[in-house]
């Protein structure tokens, strides 16, 4: 991996798929911090919780995975809430599906948002090479 991020965030409710998640991340040594929420409406606020969005840059993730089902707020709700912010905030962030659903139904609404990468789990670190040669 050239580029070191600065921050990266993994939402998913399964507890298990974030730990292992945040393994291969911390070995591949590609962000300096990151950052697990296991309900994505927790993550939202945190990260983007000013609703207008104005926050300033030093504040967004470099890079934001995402699970599809989720109790509560799921995937598909926190990328409408994603892609209604100001372009000067979207643009910082890559935003990332991580899900096991390779539906075509899934992904025919993912590929609605402009910009958002999907990926099939679990989670390699040659996703995440290529991912990194993509966006970074």
């Amino acid at each position: 991996m050239t580029k070191k991020l600065r921050s990266v965030v993994l939402v998913d409710d399964n507890e298990t798929t974030s730990f292992l998640n945040n393994r291969l991340l911390n070995r591949l040594e590609v962000a300096e911090q990151i950052h697990t929420f296991s309900k994505a409406e927790q993550a939202y606020q945190e990260i983007w919780g000013n609703a207008n969005g104005e926050q300033p840059a030093a504040n967004a993730p470099d890079l934001v995975f995402v699970d599809l089902k989720m109790p509560g707020m799921d995937g598909f709700e926190f990328l409408k809430l994603f892609s209604s912010l100001p372009e000067s905030v979207r643009e910082k962030t890559v935003m990332a599906v991580l899900t096991t659903s390779m539906h075509a139904a899934d992904t025919a609404r993912v590929a609605q948002y402009e910009g958002v990468e999907y990926l099939a789990k679990p989670l390699t670190e040659e996703k995440m090479e290529k991912l990194m040669q993509k966006r970074f």
